[in-house]
């Protein structure tokens, strides 16, 4: 399954620490309000901002990153549906930049980088003191067999159903022909197309189950609810490549969703998201997609 997000586009208070001053008390004023009252109190004010800032938070991460890209990816879809069946239109994953080698390498370069600022936002979100970031996430060095070979498992499972999905999409109608890379044949193509694919597997994993479901947790979906609002999403950035696209990510968000939520560690995601793009961007004409 090709997760690349979308077509290419063109570029585009949190508490001080301070403890508030305590107001005087009068002379010979009543007792001060029991202390379960008073911490009700406390929590049902600063709980309500803190959801507020919360879901505005989440709004914002998604606005500069991946849901933006569903709205242009929805925005894409309603305009190949307008022309012609969805069957006869086309979704290139990585297109040239510029007709001069040069300038085509620093735009895909410039692109991968800018596509990632997002998830350094993300890790100075989610930073506590005293802890790190990528160890709450598991996005870390402590368990690379584990993580390797529940990366190799995903592979697996993600990998050779979506080339029986992409084809049936295809006989049926539902899904444009995909042509991972449209690239000119430089010294530095493949190594471009790795990077663009490990960039795709941080952006999405990181965000989505590192950041997106802990969360939904803090503004109080279940974790199922969470898993399912997160898949759908996934699926709503690949509509521009049709409907089959969209049944597959949205079963490969469920997926990635629960091992998330059961380990806790997104690094195989990552590594099986990249290894999935990986094979796709370098191999497309011979497993099956455009080219």
């Amino acid at each position: 399954m090709i997760t690349s997000m979308t077509e290419p586009l063109p570029s585009f208070a949190k508490h001080d620490g301070v403890a508030p001053a305590s107001a005087p008390v009068a002379p010979g004023a009543g007792s001060p309000p029991a202390q379960g009252a008073a911490s009700a109190v406390d929590h049902q004010g600063w709980g309500t901002k803190s959801r507020r800032r919360l879901i505005t938070e989440v709004l914002l991460v998604l606005g500069v990153s991946i849901g933006q890209s569903a709205v242009y990816s929805v925005v894409s879809l309603l305009d190949k549906l307008s022309r012609a069946p969805i069957s006869q239109g086309t979704s290139t994953l990585n297109v040239v930049r510029n007709n001069r080698e040069f300038f085509d390498f620093t735009y895909q370069i410039l692109d991968i980088f800018f596509a990632l600022v997002p998830v350094m936002l993300v890790f100075y979100l989610l930073a506590e003191p005293g802890k790190s970031v990528f160890r709450s996430i598991g996005l870390d060095w402590r368990h690379p067999l584990r993580d390797g070979l529940a990366a190799l498992g995903l592979l697996v499972v993600i990998g050779v159903p979506s080339l029986g999905l992409y084809a049936a999409g295809r006989a049926m109608g539902i899904t444009t022909e995909i042509i991972p890379s449209a690239l000119n044949q430089y010294w530095w193509t493949v190594p471009v197309l790795v990077l663009s694919a490990i960039r795709a597997g941080v952006l999405e994993e990181v965000i989505l189950n590192g950041y997106l479901l802990g969360r939904l947790a803090k503004i109080g979906l279940g974790p199922w609810a969470a898993i399912v609002l997160v898949a759908l999403l996934r699926g709503s950035y690949h509509l521009y490549q049709g409907f089959g696209p969209f049944i597959g990510n949205v079963a490969m968000g469920l997926l990635f969703g629960w091992v998330y939520k059961k380990w806790g560690r997104v690094a195989p995601l990552v590594v099986a998201h990249a290894l999935v793009d990986i094979a796709a961007f370098t191999l497309g004409p011979a497993l099956g997609f455009g080219g």
